[in-house]
């Protein structure tokens, strides 16, 4: 292997752009004071949009609250209109004379509980699906908006 012989030279006289530290600075906090805003202004959005998720939560939670208690008494009062029924029945049936008028009886009741039960189940399905919509529009609603604003932007 040959070597080389080591030569440094000296450049003298040759113009490199000049570096003002000064400018440095400047451009740097330039940098750093737009990220801050930028910063403050993404906490911001979060923050509003924290808000109103946590204000759709609570509307929903308020209304399945108020749509349970709805679904709660009209139970009770299928469960007491049932009752009283049945009550009335087996005071009816007390004064059966004849096994004819108990099967004349115990068939009319059967027909009318089965129809009533029907009702009832009819009348607490629309209540149902009614709760189940009236829970979810406060987070769709929100869900919707929250869309639109991104859309938007």
């Amino acid at each position: 292997m040959s070597k080389l012989p080591a030569k440094t030279e000296t450049i003298e006289n040759v113009e490199s752009p000049a570096f003002d530290p000064s400018k440095a600075v400047e451009q740097v906090r330039a940098v750093t004071e737009q990220s801050v805003e930028q910063s403050k202004e993404v906490f911001s959005k979060l923050s509003s949009e924290a808000e109103t998720t946590q204000k759709a939560l609570e509307s929903t939670l308020e209304m399945a609250k108020t749509t349970g208690n709805e679904v709660s008494l009209q139970m009770i009062a299928a469960l007491r209109t049932n009752a009283e029924a049945s009550f009335a029945h087996l005071e009816a049936l007390v004064a059966v004379k004849s096994p004819s008028e108990f099967l004349e009886l115990q068939t009319a009741f059967l027909q009318r509980q089965i129809e009533k039960s029907a009702e009832q189940a009819k009348a607490l399905q629309a209540l149902m699906l009614k709760a189940t919509e009236d829970v979810s529009k406060p987070i769709k609603d929100a869900l919707e908006k929250a869309l639109k604003e991104r859309k938007a932007a």
